[in-house]
């Protein structure tokens, strides 16, 4: 009998050490799988989801060195519960700990800016929507122009083999193929405002086209830009193209 509960006791405690693994690895996850989608239901701020994909990098990263440690532990105690759980843990703290540190590295690949336009010396302006935009209806300037020369060098002007009224209506259907919130049509000026959101924070970002005559043919430029934050990730950019590539294919 004392056996039996000398064995017991003995694999009562072979587990702790794997369940506290998985249960903090499980709090990693949580932290970073909810970060985004709280922002986004303005549970919390950006700020607070910001930190908590940082908090659960941290945590991945401490979580998979206990997890190792007890997957050694339960395979020397030949514990095969114990390794499963340790091993669970495992997975969940290096995907905690890993996508963190791939967003780090992502971003610091982007350069630090979040207002991207085709004209870097006239960029379309934000009207319909500059009372959501407040102080971020001005562009900013030399500085982000030549960022963004550097790291985008072919967003520039769009030139259009129709006239600025065909170009004004592909623009415009465009716009709704990619599911933008159309907030102002101006087709007298070949103007068009709309804002995307972003999926995993929910980022509002705004977009004004323009689109100027040039004899049979028309010009076309648009701009992408964040109401908040500094860099991108480089979203802007590539909703840029995404829209350009729609409009205007490259040729094959």
């Amino acid at each position: 009998m004392d056996q039996e509960e000398s064995k017991t006791s003995a694999s009562s405690s072979a587990i702790v050490l794997p369940i506290f693994a998985v249960a903090c690895a499980a709090c990693a996850a949580l932290l970073l799988f909810s970060s985004g989608p709280g922002a986004k239901l303005h549970v919390w701020t950006f700020r607070t989801g910001f930190s908590m994909i940082k908090a659960a990098g941290y945590i991945g990263f401490g979580c998979a060195v206990i997890a190792l440690v007890s997957s050694v532990v339960s395979v020397r105690r030949r514990h095969f519960k114990g390794i499963f759980v340790s091993l669970l843990a495992l997975l969940l703290a290096l995907v905690s700990f890993a996508i963190p540190l791939y967003w780090k590295v992502q971003a610091q690949s982007y350069p630090r800016i979040h207002d991207i336009s085709t004209d870097l010396n006239n960029p379309p302006r934000f009207v319909a929507i500059s009372t959501e935009r407040r102080a971020g209806v001005r562009y900013g300037g030399i500085e982000v122009a030549t960022q963004q020369m550097k790291a985008y060098p072919d967003l520039k002007t769009v030139v259009l083999a129709v006239p600025a009224n065909e170009a004004y209506k592909m623009a415009l259907l465009t716009a709704r193929d990619l599911k933008w919130d159309i907030v102002a049509e101006r087709p007298a000026e070949g103007i068009i405002e709309a804002t995307d959101t972003t999926r995993w924070f929910g980022f509002k970002d705004d977009i004004a086209v323009r689109i100027v005559p040039a004899g049979d043919r028309s010009l076309l430029d648009i701009r992408s830009a964040s109401r908040v934050g500094i860099s991108d990730l480089g979203t802007n950019a590539k909703r840029v193209r995404a829209f350009l590539a729609r409009i205007a294919p490259p040729h094959k």
